[in-house]
């Protein structure tokens, strides 16, 4: 499965945010954006709840307000 992650982040916590989503197993990319989100993440993953994994741990990162994810089965 792909999935598409839009992250809003606390100001001033961008860049730091940034730097921790790339490190979740799983994103294969991830880059800030500008407008109502702050960063977009790709994900892959063999199923579901493995995304729905990635999206948890992306929501416990110090900094980030929230999330929609979007998925590509």
């Amino acid at each position: 499965m792909h999935a598409c992650v839009l992250i809003r982040a606390m100001p001033g916590k961008v860049a730091e945010s940034l730097k921790d989503v790339k490190k979740i197993k799983g994103v294969v990319k991830a880059f800030p954006v500008f407008g109502r989100y702050d960063v977009v993440a790709f994900a892959q993953a063999p199923d579901f709840n493995s995304v729905m994994k990635i999206s948890k741990q992306i929501n416990a990162i110090r900094g980030i307000r929230g999330t929609e994810t979007a998925i590509e089965g």
